[in-house]
């Protein structure tokens, strides 16, 4: 049965540096404006732990004492003031990660930033209000769901978000969040509809005549189809982007705040042409009515009996059809506006490539 008493003693071999003797493991000891600190410094090598006493005295001398009252409650509110230079999507999604904590924190907002350590933060990803859906407990004996990995990683992302707040701000030397570990997400499936699939799509949105917005729908989903572009770009395309003339449009990306262009396709240009003879590309003005696409598509798959093609999946179909037309990672990479030269891509689609090859190879029969 465990004591809990000690195994071993504490040594002092230097000045603030003591060394324990059991596992040879080096502390950092040290007053900061009366408080006695002892910090394990996680190594039993002295060289490196020299280096990380220095680190360690010189992050407690940066630290700003008259703020060591922050409460959790203003750290809180400090995080939310910073929201505004996300996007929308960005914004909602940490609002509602923020306004789950305050609901299933179990101690007190009022508690100041200093005294949280990283076991109150497992405390609450592994508690049953941070880790369950309570919608789905509709009777005591119910099942709750487990949050996906997925979620439970943007908590994480969260914490150390809030914490680095309170290291910037001098508040605290080490942020408790620092090392949380992330899980490794479940591999999500992407259905990817054919080439043909995606015209049936298009056809069968077009075809609802007593849907008023049958034709503004369909308009969205082929234009996402066959450019390879995604939702947020196309909810910010206006007339004057498209330049039919110099055979190029001009995109905007809301996650990189980031601008990019890709050539007018010899598929797209009747398309947009067709579009301009409708007055649907003028100068001020957004091209497409419809902002989601998300309805018509459900209905279409739902006609057509297609599996549920989400509106990422117009944008994948683009990629598979160029990659199976010959078009290099590269290139692609420009045309989806990413900044990696094709590492991305190259890694999400080379399976793509490998058997494009394979099936080009079988044609050389002797």
């Amino acid at each position: 049965m465990a004591t809990g008493k000690r195994t071993g003693t504490f040594r002092n071999v230097g000045e603030n540096l003591y060394r324990y003797s059991s596992n040879r493991v080096y502390y950092a000891v040290f007053r900061s404006h009366g408080k006695l600190f002892w910090k394990s410094l996680h190594t039993s090598d002295r060289e490196l732990a020299g280096r990380k006493l220095a680190q360690t005295l010189e992050k407690h001398g940066r630290l700003d004492h008259s703020a060591q009252k922050l409460t959790l409650k203003e750290l809180l509110k400090l995080y939310e003031q910073q929201l505004p230079q996300f996007d929308e999507g960005s914004q909602a999604n940490k609002k509602s990660i923020l306004k789950k904590f305050k609901r299933t924190w179990r101690q007190s907002l009022s508690m100041p930033v200093k005294a949280i350590t990283a076991a109150d933060l497992q405390l609450w990803l592994h508690s049953e209000n941070a880790q369950r859906n309570s919608k789905l407990k509709t009777s005591a004996t119910s099942k709750a769901r487990h949050v996906s990995k997925w979620t439970y990683n943007q908590y994480i992302r969260f914490l150390r978000q809030v914490f680095e707040i309170a290291v910037d701000s001098k508040v605290i030397a080490d942020s408790p969040a620092a090392d949380l570990k992330q899980l490794t997400p479940e591999k999500p499936i992407r259905l990817t509809p054919t080439w043909e699939q995606f015209q049936a799509i298009t056809k069968s949105i077009r075809s609802q005549r007593f849907n008023a917005d049958a034709e503004d729908s369909a308009n969205l989903v082929e234009f996402m189809g066959i450019a390879g572009v995604g939702t947020a770009e196309c909810s910010s395309l206006r007339g004057e982007h498209i330049q039919l003339e110099k055979g190029s449009i001009n995109l905007y990306r809301k996650k990189t705040d980031s601008g990019f262009s890709i050539p007018i396709f010899p598929q797209l240009r009747p398309f947009l042409e067709k579009l301009r003879e409708q007055g649907r590309i003028e100068n001020g003005q957004p091209v497409f009515k419809i902002k989601d696409p998300k309805k018509g598509l459900d209905g279409a798959c739902k006609r057509l009996k297609f599996p549920h093609f989400s509106s990422r999946a117009l944008r994948r179909c683009f990629i598979t059809r160029a990659i199976e037309l010959g078009v290099d990672f590269k290139t692609l990479s420009a045309w989806q506006g990413h900044q990696d030269g094709g590492v991305l891509i190259a890694r999400t689609y080379s399976h793509l490539r490998n058997e494009h090859s394979e099936s080009m190879a079988k044609k050389l029969v002797g």
